[in-house]
């Protein structure tokens, strides 16, 4: 697998506006390096046990991106750095990382996870629920978060027709709120939907993120 000529043709394939992050979890420090090599600066990691020892070990111009589930209790480990969290699927979880924004001395960017699959295993906010947080006092005592756009995670199917109704929706629900009156503290300008298997579909659908792993780095490298 040829991780530095992987990000060079994503990059020169990517519509403009569409950022590139390389899902790095389980992957080495060196095929990390090997992507950093090929200018890639924008990284996402699923594990907090895993994105604060790679944090530590390299750049410190990379951008990390938490984009898997995240608990509360872990919230602490990465506010100090991290750049954007993609998961946050509960008020509850978004007034943790207030708190801890606010004691690292940060703001934190965040993204609203919205379930759109027809999955029971999937997390997030219901359209609805998205709606009325965004225009509820809970949200304006949120003084240490930045809600910059939403995420989602299609049905893991080979049902193409599926996956882009899925997306469709989320991206009609993102366009919705972005015509919208909104608090100071949210602005709709990401939306984070897309990995190996279905990232084509969702940059139909206007997705500005997409979260690649295998297909730059090649089959994940689980411990021995």
């Amino acid at each position: 697998m040829n991780i530095n000529n992987n990000i060079i043709n994503f990059r020169q394939n990517l519509p403009a506006g569409c950022t590139l992050i390389a899902v790095s979890k389980t992957q080495p420090v060196e095929a990390i390096q090997e992507a950093y090599a090929a200018e890639q600066r924008v990284f996402g990691e699923n594990k907090v046990q895993e994105l604060v020892p790679k944090y530590e070990a390299l750049p410190k111009d990379i951008q990390w991106h938490m984009i898997g589930h995240l608990q509360s209790n872990k919230v602490k480990y990465i506010a100090p750095f991290v750049h954007l969290i993609h998961g946050v699927d509960s008020v509850k979880l978004l007034e943790e990382i207030n708190k801890q924004a606010g004691k690292a001395g940060r703001t934190l960017n965040c993204l609203l996870q919205v379930h759109i699959a027809e999955e029971e295993t999937k997390f997030g906010f219901s359209p609805d629920e998205v709606i009325a947080f965004l225009s509820s006092a809970e949200l304006t005592a949120l003084t240490n978060i930045r809600i910059l756009g939403l995420m989602g995670m299609a049905t893991f199917t080979d049902n193409q027709e599926q996956v882009k109704r899925e997306f469709g929706g989320l991206r009609a629900l993102f366009q919705k709120l972005k015509a919208s009156p909104l608090p100071p503290q949210v602005s709709m300008q990401e939306l984070s939907m897309g990995m190996s298997g279905d990232y084509k579909l969702a940059i139909e659908q206007g997705s500005t993120m997409i979260r690649v792993g295998t297909a730059i780095f090649g089959s994940r490298q689980y411990p021995v």
